[in-house]
């Protein structure tokens, strides 16, 4: 029985995310890579930033930096942040993901939240059989990117994201995962 990564599990959710047409995409936290490679896959230009870990990715431009500090280029057609958010001081990094985003750009985060409500309960509830039972069928490697518990509650996070990216869409995961996806209106502005 191996480590099944509860991120992976949620990748092609995300890749669903990708703008029509879209060319170039921003992979924020990217730890290791796992989801760099697959936008690339798609044939997007992918350039992928973390700030503790090195990686080599076929096809993918990777960069050690920053992402709160850092000039990380763009705008960009997409731009995603997977498990990363909770490490960065929340209204800033929303407000950086927001600037490298073009017009008519989607920005997609996979984070983690503190578990507030019986809803949030329910689904981490039937999350813990459904995660031993994908623990038999897959074998995921678990990599050395830090870990940290999240501290903000979903509903903490929708009233900061309100303000930052209007209109951003919310929905609750299994495995502990929550999404977050916002398209850039003709007005979306570099500077936050």
């Amino acid at each position: 029985m191996g480590h099944f990564d509860h991120n992976a599990h949620h990748h092609r959710f995300l890749l669903d995310q990708v703008p029509a047409g879209a060319r170039t995409a921003l992979d924020v936290g990217c730890g290791h890579g796992g989801f760099a490679r697959r936008l690339a896959a798609r044939g997007l230009a992918v350039t992928a930033v973390d700030r503790y870990v090195d990686a080599s990715i076929p096809g993918v431009e990777f960069r050690r930096a920053d992402a709160v500090v850092d000039d990380l280029g763009g705008p960009y057609d997409f731009v995603s942040c997977v498990a990363a958010l909770h490490h960065l001081p929340l209204r800033p990094a929303l407000e950086r993901l927001r600037s490298w985003v073009r017009p008519g750009g989607v920005v997609a985060v996979l984070g983690l939240a503190r578990e507030e409500t019986a809803a949030d309960r329910a689904l981490s509830l039937a999350s813990v059989p459904l995660n031993h039972v994908v623990r038999w069928f897959r074998d995921d490697p678990r990599g050395d990117a830090p870990v940290r518990d999240a501290t903000l509650s979903v509903r903490e996070i929708k009233a900061v994201a309100d303000s930052v990216l209007p209109g951003a869409r919310f929905r609750r995961h299994l495995f502990w995962r929550y999404s977050m996806v916002w398209t850039a209106g003709a007005a979306n502005s570099r500077t936050p």
